[in-house]
């Protein structure tokens, strides 16, 4: 059974207060981690506002009208290939770059520079609540021992490019569907294109330290995922997954169901739904049965909230949701375009004007949102 450390239930502290010590996370009552059934809401349809509901509430208003606060103001031949033309052919979406339909990869976010900054601002808030961890596995105290690391779904590379300064005597791989990561790294990374939902093309036993987060909406076999991972680590060697819920929800009532705060995780439940990669990793507790499965011991899961806005009173929680604000604040339309407008067959201008509601309900600092998040890592056996 996996050691869990749960996070505080107070409306004042969106976010465990700090990340549990490396080998030994502080214990908690367990809580039913059981797949959501035909009986259980989570897999119920998701109840959507009409796409004229939210226009109703923005008639009279140009977006940022009325706008209480900004995110960042004074407070606030194999699988494995080289870069080609390929690859490099992009779909695009009402103007926004996506990876293109090849293999078995499909990715619901765009990976243009406008949605990877957003996605750096988002390794920062993660740094944040980790207190400026890389990782919360328990990895060789010696650094010299780390030899060999991956980090699979690298996105922009920021993690592995942090990780390679950290471990200089490592060489560290990064992978990923799409080629956007920077020419300029460390001298002992690399990145690679790679579809991890296919069978890797890395020797077995081969890593010390196996590295993922924010899969969510792109695996469609997280057992298989996980089996993949289990074979390229070296015994003894780590796995880390980190994840996160696609609801923005609330433990004080300030969001409810009338809110474009409430209905942004609709979205992807329903898309994950359609498109067979599900968004609802924390709620079927993918991650811990996917490692257990695989064989994977010494299992443990730390969770946490990570507030959205600068409404927490505690400093360290208000920065944390200041940088999730503007995460998003950088690119909501991103996020949500390709599942709304794709999936579930809104036009471009209705998400715009829902995008235009939700930018003003989060700026207002009436609504006391947060995503919850889990860290789960484990040891592949001696």
């Amino acid at each position: 059974m996996a050691e869990t450390s749960k996070e505080s239930s107070s409306p004042k502290a969106a976010a465990a207060s700090s990340p549990p010590a490396e080998a030994t996370p502080a214990p908690a009552e367990e809580t039913s981690t059981e797949p959501p059934t035909a009986e259980n809401p989570a897999e119920a349809a998701e109840d959507f506002h009409n796409p004229d509901h939210w226009a109703t509430l923005n008639e009279g208003d140009a977006p940022g009208e009325d706008d209480a606060d900004s995110a960042v103001g004074d407070d606030a031949a194999s699988s494995t290939e080289s870069i080609s033309s390929s690859i490099l052919h992009y779909r695009t979406i009402h103007g926004r770059t996506y990876h293109s339909e090849r293999g078995n990869a499909e990715y619901w976010t765009p990976n243009d520079e406008h949605h990877n900054e957003s996605m750096d601002i988002n390794h920062h808030l993660l740094s944040l609540s980790l207190e400026g961890k890389l990782h919360l596995a328990p990895l060789k105290d010696d650094i010299q021992d780390i030899q060999k690391v991956l980090d699979i779904g690298t996105g922009t590379g920021i993690w592995a490019i942090d990780f390679a300064d950290e471990y200089p005597n490592a060489e560290v791989i990064g992978t990923d569907i799409s080629p956007i990561q920077p020419d300029w790294v460390p001298p002992n990374l690399k990145f690679e294109i790679e579809d991890c939902t296919q069978e890797w093309t890395y020797d077995p036993n081969s890593f010390d330290y196996v590295h993922m987060r924010y899969m969510y909406g792109s695996i469609s076999d997280w057992s298989a995922l996980f089996k993949e991972a289990f074979r390229v680590c070296k015994p003894g060697g780590w796995v880390e997954s980190y994840e996160a819920s696609p609801r923005m929800e609330s433990d004080d009532g300030t969001v409810t169901e009338t809110c474009a705060i409430n209905e942004w995780g609709k979205f992807f439940i329903e898309g994950g739904k359609k498109l067979n990669r599900t968004f609802e990793i924390i709620d079927k507790d993918l991650q811990q049965k996917g490692m257990e499965e695989a064989g994977f011991v010494d299992v443990k899961v730390w969770d946490f909230k990570a507030p959205i806005g600068g409404w927490p009173q505690d400093p360290r929680l208000k920065q944390i949701g200041q940088f999730a604000q503007a995460a998003l604040e950088q690119d909501y339309e991103g996020y949500v375009l390709y599942m709304a407008n794709m999936v579930l067959g809104w036009t471009k201008e209705e998400v715009s004007v829902y995008c235009a509601q939700l930018r003003r309900e989060i700026r207002s600092g009436k609504f006391h949102p947060f995503y919850r998040q889990r860290v789960v890592y484990a040891r592949k056996p001696e």
